[in-house]
């Protein structure tokens, strides 16, 4: 994906924690230049989202673990379970990064894997790469 699509992607950030939540919809916008940026706190306010977007082809969902009311391993069931989304790259981001929690997350059907907390000095590169259609695994 060139540089011009990168400001075209469309990125939904799932993260219940407002602190991260910012830092994240910062360096997405700031840092790598996705303009079309979206953000909510729970799989409930995904849905949501995305029905205000109807028309809105999403590209990266970024997916906390740790959500209210479902993890993100329900949430990412109903992601999977909705055609819109069939082609949508989606990647946990979460503090659970031991090796056994990568597998899961591999196991359940995650496109892809970072750890929190986030590095922001390597976090727009693995945006760039994911946008870029490579799988990023990287708990640490």
């Amino acid at each position: 994906m060139i540089h011009a699509e990168l400001r075209d992607a469309s990125v939904i950030v799932v993260e219940d924690n407002a602190d991260n939540l910012y830092i994240l919809m910062d360096i997405l916008k700031e840092d790598v230049g996705v303009t079309h940026c979206n953000a909510c706190t729970s799989g409930r306010q995904l849905f949501t989202l995305l029905e205000m977007l109807p028309e809105t082809n999403i590209d990266l969902i970024l997916l906390d673990i740790q959500i209210p009311y479902e993890d993100g391993y329900t949430v990412l069931h109903q992601i999977r379970g909705t055609p819109r989304l069939h082609q949508t790259t989606v990647v946990a981001v979460t503090a659970n990064v031991m090796p056994q929690d990568v597998v899961r997350a591999r196991t359940a059907g995650f496109d892809g894997f970072i750890g929190k907390p986030i590095d922001s000095d390597r976090f727009p590169s693995q945006i760039r790469r994911i946008l870029g259609g490579e799988s990023v695994w990287e708990p640490r």
